[in-house]
């Protein structure tokens, strides 16, 4: 590694602690008064941040970045005051610092509190989405985190102007803009010398591609929460309202394809294929579908599936489909193929859907719902850090109460143990 790398690591790291402890102990309206400073001041820069977006943009196309990758991009349109709103709703949401999780009276009469507390210094790396940047250092810095922000190249222009605004926010507030830290170097040999200080940071976040997310857990040092790939899906039971699992299925594949909780599997029961399928090529003739042996037949211009058709991200408006034969099957497939993060069984039969939303082994089931709904927004929480597909300390949307952990206080009166 060169040193103008190590000494780029070094300044964040040596930043990146005292900044979370001045950050932990303000109160909670100095936090909220920060978020609010810092979407303030990145309204007022919204000309150089979609002029510095249109940049990312550009050079998206110009390397061949598809239709998917370029979405998740954009900033322009609209999307640049969502990401703005979102902010401040995080900066109105109730405080999850200093909660009281459990309380008890120990040995000797000693009271004792669960207390929720900042984690400390929270990593995240991350592709594509710009508005990333934003979700993160606002959830962080108001669950009294710092954070350290590494983005994508493809984002790098986007993200240096938002992390640029937000910063003077956060100056003009009379916090430390040092709360949010973006990695300037691109350099893919800087992540796992940042990883390798579990001296300085607490916890990773990497979201994006399988790539990215196998390369940080296999090199980082510093405890890992995987925001992984979303292979997630609808399962059509034979007892479904056919016209609600069409909608579902419309909505869960093409309202926003190039997101993880879009479905890249959809399942039929066998009872309803014949019947449902030809109903389905209608109502999405703009997908294209990979269907299984069984399911092929019953729609007009879908190609065959393969056996990766099953395990595939597609972020596009592809879709592979497979008849089942009974709610085991679908339980095992979806458990089997799927990336554990959101799936979706369409029933009226409701002692079918309880086996289901017990038995699928992913951090968001649902009855008669589409997958899109695992959001920290849609969730209430906001916004989210990502979509964690761990299963230990958090699962699923991860907001302010993820954010923290939590340390026992214990009050006594001089009690000493015998």
């Amino acid at each position: 590694m060169t040193s103008p790398m190590l000494a780029h690591v070094n300044d964040l790291c040596s930043r990146g602690r005292p900044a979370a402890r001045a950050v932990a102990i303000l109160s909670d309206a100095q936090r909220q008064a920060a978020l609010l400073a810092a979407a303030d001041a990145l309204a007022a820069a919204e000309p150089a941040i979609v002029a510095a977006n249109a940049k990312d943009l550009e050079q998206a196309r110009a390397d061949g970045l598809s239709s998917a990758m370029v979405d998740r991009l954009r900033l322009d349109g609209g999307r640049l005051a969502s990401v703005i709103a979102d902010l401040r709703a995080v900066a109105t949401l109730p405080d999850p610092v200093g909660r009281v999780l459990e309380e008890r009276t120990i040995a000797k009469g000693v009271a004792c509190q669960k207390v929720a507390v900042p984690i400390g210094v929270v990593a995240c790396i991350f592709e594509s989405r710009p508005n990333v940047t934003v979700d993160v250092a606002g959830l962080c810095l108001r669950a009294g985190n710092a954070c350290i922000l590494r983005g994508g190249k493809e984002a790098v222009h986007s993200n240096r102007a938002l992390a640029i605004a937000f910063r003077a926010g956060l100056e003009k507030a009379g916090v430390t803009p040092d709360a949010v830290q973006l990695v300037q170097d691109q350099d893919r040999a800087l992540i796992p010398a940042l990883l390798a200080r579990e001296d300085a940071i607490d916890i990773v976040i990497p979201r994006g591609g399988e790539g990215l997310i196998r390369a940080v857990v296999e090199c980082s040092r510093v405890p890992v929460i995987k925001h992984d790939k979303g292979v997630c899906s609808v399962y059509v039971h034979a007892a479904a309202d056919q016209a609600m699992a069409l909608e579902i299925a419309a909505n869960a594949k093409c309202q926003r394809p190039g997101v993880c909780n879009t479905i890249e599997n959809l399942l039929v029961d066998r009872a309803i294929a014949a019947e449902f399928l030809p109903r389905l090529r209608q109502a999405l003739a703009q997908v294209q579908l990979r269907a299984d042996a069984e399911a092929l037949p019953l729609l007009p211009g879908a190609v065959p599936a393969t056996e990766a058709d099953w395990t595939t991200e597609y972020l596009a408006l592809i879709l592979a489909v497979k008849v089942v034969g009974s709610v085991e099957e679908a339980i095992a497939f979806t458990n089997t193929y799927g990336s554990h993060h959101s799936d979706s069984i369409i029933t009226r039969d409701a002692a079918v859907a309880e086996r289901y939303l017990r038995e699928v082994d992913s951090a968001c089931v649902y009855h008669n719902a589409s997958t899109r709904f695992t959001d920290g927004g849609q969730f209430g929480f906001g916004a989210e850090v990502g979509i964690s597909t761990n299963r230990l300390h958090a699962r699923g949307p991860m907001g302010l109460a993820e954010l923290c952990t939590y340390k026992y206080v214990c009050r006594g009166a001089g009690q000493v143990r015998g």
